[in-house]
């Protein structure tokens, strides 16, 4: 049965889920493209519902808060939760003119307080705030990716073992992938480069152990040779000889590693241009995959997707962003590692990026999105059965991209940090622990950034 849309107009860019209002329910936030704002949509727990972003508590006080990459007004946004269904204002953070479009959260430094990373398309960089642990954040420190590189996504993790955090960076323009590796005092190397072949243009990095060796991997969607690339990690922060796997007439997206099939070996998922399907590889847990697994999406240009257990069922979903129909779809999971028909919700405003994460400390799995042409932010709580809530809808600015989320003020409440490129700042919205969201606080980033971790 092909499930009822839900009409939305501010073109969606993005989408990530979280339980925002503590009813044990994963809800869905969407960025809004063209309506300058985020939309959450809370879960009921059914199965049924109404360009970057991440999660994180960003403020430790165990209600996750969000953050957007706005590649428009090139900053980043984040929004701290409060504790009725509320985020607070969000702080933008200003990025220059660095158009940043890609947004990442995590822990790089002492691990004491969340931090935010931009991959800055505009000035081919990667832009690191490093946070105080009360919402608040120092100025950028920036490094170059290199000439042209028009870098497209950043991830964290580490590589060479020394237990310091380093960065991996998809650089479009020069074909290759980047990275920094991280020094005691917070800082980090000068970037070192992979080549992932002529044209290959790899556009997103999931992180993740592939080949079960304790040590990281990275897979790379390239988007101009069609295939996913996984490089097997040496555990020096080197990498060994590429391996790569064809998705046939199918452009990728975005890359997400997770176990589908419980058999404790890490799988792919892509999603992909042109082809009306999402992609699994299924792992045999020595850094080799399958053959390709298509499910149906009904939309020939799924940009973006996020992975989740949204019903509770110990099985894997997934929500995925479909830019040519200006929606969400939530794909529940089933025991032969196939998915029930997507669930799609309607997010106009260009919806690019979606993260997941409880943003409302009910232990249910919330959706947020960001909406580049709607320049919006799009939250949806999750009910905990697959379904969630209407959508609740944050102002970000100028054409957001990339959103993250943390406990950014040490409250225990998850915040969000969204990314925005046509106004190089970045914009911190502090979580209330109910789902809702304080207005944005912004920072300069430089120019155009597109992404943050």
């Amino acid at each position: 049965m092909i499930p009822d849309l839900i009409h939305y107009k501010y073109d969606p860019r993005s989408l990530a889920i979280g339980d925002f209002n503590d009813d044990n329910w994963p809800d869905i936030v969407v960025v809004n493209y063209a309506a300058d704002n985020i939309a959450i949509y809370f879960g009921y727990g059914n199965g049924s519902t109404p360009c970057v972003v991440a999660v994180g508590d960003f403020d430790k006080d165990d209600r996750l808060d969000v953050t957007v990459s706005n590649f428009g007004t090139n900053s980043v946004n984040v929004l701290m939760r409060f504790q009725y269904d509320f985020f607070a204002n969000q702080t933008t953070l200003s990025t220059a003119s660095s158009r940043p479009i890609w947004i990442h959260a995590t822990y790089l430094y002492n691990n004491t307080a969340i931090d935010i990373v931009t991959a800055n398309y505009g000035t081919q960089s990667a832009s690191i705030f490093y946070g105080h642990g009360d919402g608040s954040f120092a100025k950028p420190s920036t490094y170059p990716t290199g000439f042209d590189s028009f870098p497209l996504a950043v991830v964290s993790g580490d590589f060479n073992n020394d237990n310091q955090m380093d960065l991996a960076i998809a650089n479009y323009g020069t074909n290759t992938v980047g990275i920094l590796l991280g020094n005691s005092n917070g800082t980090f190397s000068k970037q070192s480069t992979l080549s992932t072949g002529p044209n290959s243009h790899p556009y997103s990095l999931a992180v993740g152990y592939l080949n079960d060796d304790t040590v990281l991997d990275i897979a790379v969607t390239n988007h101009g040779d069609q295939n996913v690339e996984v490089l097997l990690g040496n555990g020096d922060g080197t990498f060994r000889k590429q391996m790569t796997y064809s998705l046939g007439a199918a452009s990728p997206y975005s890359v997400g590693i997770s176990n589908f099939n419980r058999d404790n070996r890490m799988d792919l998922i892509a999603t992909s241009n042109g082809t009306n399907n999402i992609i699994v590889l299924l792992g045999y847990g020595n850094g080799s995959f399958g053959n390709l697994i298509l499910y149906a999406t009904g939309s020939y240009s799924t940009i973006s997707v996020a992975i989740g257990n949204f019903n509770r069922d110990s099985r894997l979903d997934a929500a995925v962003i479909n830019s040519d129909t200006e929606s969400i779809g939530i794909l529940l999971g089933l025991d032969d590692v196939t998915f029930e028909n997507q669930t799609k919700y309607p997010i106009l405003g260009s919806p690019i990026c979606v993260a997941v994460g409880d943003f409302n400390s009910d232990t249910r799995l919330d959706v947020v999105v960001t909406n580049t042409n709607g320049n919006t932010l799009s939250v949806l709580l999750g009910y905990g059965n697959g379904s969630f809530s209407n959508q609740m809808v944050y102002t970000t600015g100028s054409y957001p991209q990339s959103v993250a989320f943390g406990d950014f003020n040490s409250d225990t409440r998850l915040d969000f940090v969204v990314s925005k490129m046509f106004n190089n700042t970045v914009s911190v919205l502090l979580g209330y622990g109910n789902g809702s969201f304080a207005n944005q606080m912004a920072y300069t980033t430089g120019s155009s950034p597109q992404s943050v971790a």
